[in-house]
């Protein structure tokens, strides 16, 4: 049986779970998501805990067991505390603002570069250069900072770009004469 698989999901109070035969559906304070079941993988909910168990002994069932597991934690993290990603704007005249659903971002383009937030995300920049990625499916959180960060992904020689707040870019050395 998987690592993962073998440690149960605890369910914290005010959250619901929901475990019908096609999906698990997850229901707390910041949202609801839902994931659709698998065949290989029995999923049973007793005394707030859900635990996961493979069909068989095969290895795509070991496999899933450990990943809908993972998935489902997620989920109930997901509605009871939420995810967040920081993003950093590094260098001179870059800035971001956040109105309602949109991120405005000002990285040495000649133009500006508008993001619209989808459903269940919230943006937030505490301070002109930090941007802060807010919401419940911890998937979508990282898609989105992924996408903000392709805008300008750091660049080796000075590190000027968007980066993730614990992201670490070796700056290169120069040619020499």
């Amino acid at each position: 049986m998987s690592r993962v698989a073998k440690t149960a999901v605890n369910v914290p109070q005010g959250v619901d779970v929901a475990v019908k035969p096609e999906l698990i559906a997850v229901k707390g304070a910041l949202g609801s998501l839902e994931v659709a079941q698998n065949r290989l993988v029995k999923v049973e909910l007793t005394a707030g805990a859900l635990t996961f168990v493979p069909t068989d002994d095969s290895r795509e069932a070991d496999a899933m067991s450990g990943t809908l597991r993972q998935l489902v934690g997620n989920m109930v993290q997901g509605v009871s505390k939420g995810f967040e990603r920081k993003l950093t704007l590094i260098g001179v005249g870059y800035k971001a603002q956040a109105t309602g659903s949109k991120l405005n971002l000002t990285v040495g383009y000649s133009h500006p570069v508008v993001f619209e937030m989808p459903a269940g995300i919230k943006v937030e920049t505490p301070t002109p250069t930090e941007i802060l990625i807010k919401g419940s499916d911890r998937q979508r959180v990282g898609q989105i900072a992924a996408e903000i960060r392709a805008v300008r992904p750091p660049e080796p020689y000075k590190g000027k770009g968007i980066r993730y707040s614990d992201e670490k870019v070796v700056i290169k050395e120069t040619k020499k004469k």
